[in-house]
């Protein structure tokens, strides 16, 4: 008896860095510690053809210095892509504020 073949698909998305720093060390802690947070693969470049980094490596993630209006690539692979992709995505749009991602995105302090 064979057991059915589950393919996942990569997606990426990318978003505008806004913080006045860029990505420096207080956000490149918030959005590795969101990434860890996923069971999907994260890797994030600042170049659409990459080279892609392990988004859940503080190293790498500070290591790529993405300055204030930077765009920011970012591809998931795993059961919560998407979920993760809107995560991140809402974070770095938020300027980094982690009161604004909680519950898959959803704001934390609605208006």
């Amino acid at each position: 008896m064979n057991s059915p073949t589950v393919v996942m698909a990569q997606i990426s998305t990318k978003v505008c860095i806004t913080h006045a720093n860029g990505l420096h060390a207080r956000p490149s802690v918030m959005f590795t510690q969101l990434a860890k947070s996923f069971v999907s693969i994260i890797s994030i470049a600042d170049k659409a053809q990459g080279p892609w980094l392990n988004a859940k490596s503080i190293v790498k993630v500070m290591g790529l210095k993405a300055p204030f209006g930077a765009i920011l690539f970012i591809r998931a692979l795993g059961s919560d892509a998407e979920l993760a992709l809107k995560s991140l995505s809402q974070l770095v749009e938020n300027d980094f504020d982690g009161d604004c991602v909680m519950n898959g995105g959803e704001n934390a302090n609605p208006a």
